[in-house]
């Protein structure tokens, strides 16, 4: 994947462009994930944003490479706690998230049901099936790893470096209560 990518929610007011490959493909089955899509899927025309496994499926990109075309003004956060270190970005246009920030990262984990189904890109490996009563039942198709992996996070160092040891800010207004 090169080049650039437009990428949107449900309505189309909201809109990203992506530069290049992300840095990786994954799907999320952390309790806080899972947790926070729940909570989001309850507000006014959310969609689930789940799998049917209960998987949040992202593409790791670092933030110099994700630039807010349209719809800035709908952007509003969700934590899970006051004092949650991470937040979902969500346009609130439509209700869609859009993608999810930790504390002092240098990448954005953006929601693959951004992109339309013939460009969306694959799930690499899931990460935190460790989190699940059952991870029995999840598919075989990708590695289901128990946590995060040193390789996963040589990924994410990498890109760091690449990109200077930057982190720059994405400033949001609004804040959510789900």
């Amino acid at each position: 994947m090169s080049g650039t990518t437009i990428i949107g929610c449900n309505c189309g007011r909201t809109r990203l462009e992506v530069l290049g490959a992300p840095i990786l493909v994954s799907e999320c089955l952390c309790n806080s994930c899972r947790a926070a899509a729940d909570r989001l899927a309850s507000l006014p025309g959310a969609r689930n944003i789940l799998t049917s496994y209960g998987a949040t499926p992202c593409a790791e990109y670092r933030k110099d490479r994700v630039r807010i075309l349209s719809g800035a003004e709908h952007m509003s956060e969700f934590r899970l706690s006051a004092d949650a270190g991470s937040r979902r970005v969500v346009a609130t246009c439509c209700n869609t998230p859009v993608f999810l920030e930790m504390k002092g990262a240098h990448w954005l984990s953006i929601y693959l049901h951004l992109w339309p189904d013939e460009a969306r890109p694959k799930a690499e490996l899931r990460t935190m099936a460790g989190d699940l009563p059952d991870a029995s039942k999840l598919p075989d198709d990708i590695a289901n790893l128990k946590s995060h992996t040193v390789s996963f996070y040589a990924k994410l160092l990498r890109a760091w470096i690449a990109m200077g040891f930057r982190n720059p800010k994405i400033e949001v207004m609004g804040k959510i209560v789900a």
